[in-house]
């Protein structure tokens, strides 16, 4: 019977606790974890150098802080939600454009790889 109810209280006790750990924002915490992983992606197949990423990891702390300071009442509110996520959009844009740009690190030596310009006399493409 004691086994009972000190069992009881300490599910009763769990419950809230658990509860209270799970995120308020599943889906701008999913939306998070992708974009990072596109900057990992971009970093390790060299579309991205080290500065861009860093860069984009500061971008990426912004939206951390922004959620963080959203959910420190407990309750996210319509107009946090949306400073939030266009805050996520900005952020996705901008690891397009620095994944799309023209500054690559494939070796990964830490250095931008600029692109093999074309010989005098040769047209375009044609670069060997």
């Amino acid at each position: 019977m004691k086994t009972t109810k000190t069992l009881v209280a300490a599910v009763a006790l769990i419950i809230p606790m658990l509860a209270s750990a799970q995120s308020s924002t599943p889906r701008i915490d999913a939306r998070e974890a992708r974009q990072e992983a596109r900057i990992d992606r971009g970093v390790q197949s060299g579309t991205l150098t080290e500065r861009e990423a860093a860069k984009l990891d500061r971008g990426q702390q912004h939206v951390q802080n922004l959620e963080t300071r959203a959910t420190a009442d407990g309750k996210v509110t319509a107009r946090e939600k949306a400073r939030i996520e266009h805050a996520q959009d900005v952020q996705s844009q901008r690891i397009y454009r620095e994944k799309h740009d023209r500054q690559h690190d494939f070796n990964h030596d830490g250095r931008q790889d600029r692109p093999r310009q074309a010989r005098a006399g040769q047209p375009r493409g044609q670069n060997r």
